[in-house]
Formats: C-alpha cells, sequence, structure tokens
C-alpha cells in the first residue's frame, strides 16, 4: 500500500513539472510567434499564436492547479481539491472558443482579398513550431487526467497545425497562393472548434454528475445481484470528481436473518466488483429486506 501511495505522489511531482516545461517552452514561442505573425503577414501564424496564448494560460492554470489539487480535504471542501483541475479545463476550452470566433472573423475576409505574405518566414517559424510543440507533446502526453489530455491534445493539434504552415510555405516559395493562408487558418480554426467542443461536453459532463463515460449502472445492479445473501440493490449513484477518480454510492438488500459476518463478506465482494471504477470513496448502505427506505421507490432519485 506504501508503495502505491508512493507511485501517486511521484505521478502528481512528475505531472507538475512536465507541465511547468511545456508551460514555459509555449508561452515562450508563443511570444517569438505574436511578433512573427505581423512580420510574415500571415493570419495561419497569427491564429495559431493566439490558439498557443490559450494553451499557455491552460498550461500555467493547470500547472498551478496541479499543485493545488494535492491539499488535503478539509471542512469546506470535503472531497479534497480535485475539482479545480476541471475549472482549469472548462476555462481552457472557453478561451479557445473565443479565440477560434475571432480568428474566423479575421480570416474570412481574406479569402476575398488574400495579402501576400513572407514565406520563408513561416517556413522558420512552422520549423520552430513543431520542434516546440512536439517538445511540450512529449511532456505532457502521458497525462491521465481531463485537464492534462485536454492540454496534450492541444499541443499535438499545434504540431499537424505548423506541419500544415511548414507544407504551405515550401509550396509559395515557388509559387505564390496568398490565399491558401486564410484557407489554412480556416481549416485549423474549424477542427479546433471541433474538438474544444467534445472536450467541453465531457466537462459539463463531469460537472454535472453524469456517469462517468464506460460504466453501466444496471451492468454494476446485476453484478451485485449475483452476490450470495443480496436479494435486492437500489440508488445506486456513480459520478467523477476529476474524469480520474470516480464516488460510488449503492443501497444492498438483505435477509433479515442475515449475520453481521455474512454481511462483512458481502461489503468485501461489493468493493471487489467496483474497484475496477476506481472509486476513491464508496458508500455502501445495507437495509434488511423489511426495513423501510425512503429512496427505494423514490424516482426522482
Amino acid at each position: 500500500m506504501e508503495k502505491v501511495i508512493n507511485d501517486k505522489n511521484n505521478y502528481k511531482k512528475d505531472s507538475a513539472s512536465n507541465i511547468k516545461v511545456a508551460f514555459f517552452l509555449n508561452l515562450g514561442f508563443t511570444i517569438i510567434e505574436i511578433i512573427g505573425g505581423f512580420w510574415t503577414n500571415s493570419i495561419a501564424i497569427i491564429s495559431d499564436a493566439l490558439h498557443d496564448l490559450g494553451d499557455s494560460f491552460s498550461l500555467g492554470l493547470s500547472w498551478f492547479l496541479e499543485r493545488y489539487s494535492r491539499k488535503k480535504k478539509d471542512e469546506k471542501y470535503s472531497y479534497g481539491y480535485r475539482r479545480y483541475s476541471l475549472f482549469a479545463a472548462l476555462i481552457n476550452c472557453l478561451i479557445l472558443i473565443i479565440g477560434s470566433v475571432f480568428i474566423l472573423s479575421e480570416a474570412i475576409p481574406r479569402l476575398f482579398n488574400p495579402e501576400q505574405l513572407n514565406a520563408k518566414g513561416m517556413l522558420f517559424f512552422a520549423v520552430a513550431g513543431i520542434i516546440v510543440n512536439g517538445i511540450a507533446v512529449l511532456r505532457v502526453r502521458e497525462g491521465k487526467s481531463l485537464n492534462e489530455r485536454i492540454v496534450s491534445l492541444h499541443l499535438f493539434e499545434d504540431v499537424l497545425g505548423w506541419a500544415a504552415v511548414l507544407i504551405i510555405s515550401i509550396v509559395m516559395i515557388f509559387k505564390s497562393i496568398p490565399v491558401l493562408d486564410p484557407i489554412l487558418s480556416i481549416l485549423i480554426t474549424i477542427y479546433i472548434l471541433y474538438r474544444v467542443i467534445i472536450n467541453l461536453k465531457e466537462t459539463f459532463s463531469i460537472f454535472l454528475q453524469a456517469v462517468p463515460e464506460g460504466i453501466n449502472i444496471k451492468e454494476i445492479e446485476d453484478k451485485l445481484l449475483k452476490i450470495e445473501g443480496i436479494i435486492g440493490v437500489h440508488h445506486t449513484h456513480v459520478w467523477s470528481m476529476d474524469s480520474l477518480n470516480n464516488v460510488l454510492s449503492v443501497h444492498i438488500v438483505v435477509k433479515d436473518n442475515t449475520s453481521v459476518d455474512k454481511i462483512v463478506e458481502i461489503k468485501r465482494k461489493v468493493r471487489e466488483i467496483i474497484s475496477s471504477m476506481n472509486p476513491i470513496h464508496s458508500t455502501i448502505e445495507i437495509e434488511y429486506e423489511h426495513e423501510f427506505c425512503e429512496l427505494r421507490d423514490n424516482e426522482c432519485f
């Protein structure tokens, strides 16, 4: 058990360190990228710079909240501070949506009035962008929380975006086709919006305490009913704290003459079944067959 706890603590330290490195890499390159976007007159680079600015904010917030989420439970937060990482994910999604709408408003007019670009400058920034974002992706790709996965996804999208800029800049060195820049910007932005909306939906689901993906309440209850001594299961709830750690509560009905030793054995078997859901907290309430339970027939719960 001590080894498991140490492994989790080491993971948290590594995670915070990786996000810290990715944050400074991303922020430093974003500043250079904004300057380079105006220098090359590339709306694609400017759009990616704003996207990176959102990523930098998310990384900085994630770094802070990763450390903050280590705080133990207290009188105010009885489950601890894990949900602060979700808050960072939500803010990041909203920033990216606002930034994407702004970029579309700038890029679409350029489809009809394309401007000349500095292709060689774009080539330089594309190579630098692939290297910097590639290093950042390697540092955070092992993250397991929703917030880390969103950050990793955005950084990987940056690598793909810069790869596209690289191709366009090479083409434009040999032939001037300035309309390719706004087209590229719009395509990248639409793809980013698509991915952000998916992540935003998952974030809201967790905030609204939806059943975590991959968990089926009916299947859980069917498995529990197969345990010897259990004659009924109801009021089963599963929700997630941060997409990684889940909470479960369930009411188990047993016969009136069930012994204390048998109840202890039933609880042990129930915990074995629910262990695959990675619960950080579980409440197993035992009820006798003829015991009154106001929740048993309450459809609101």
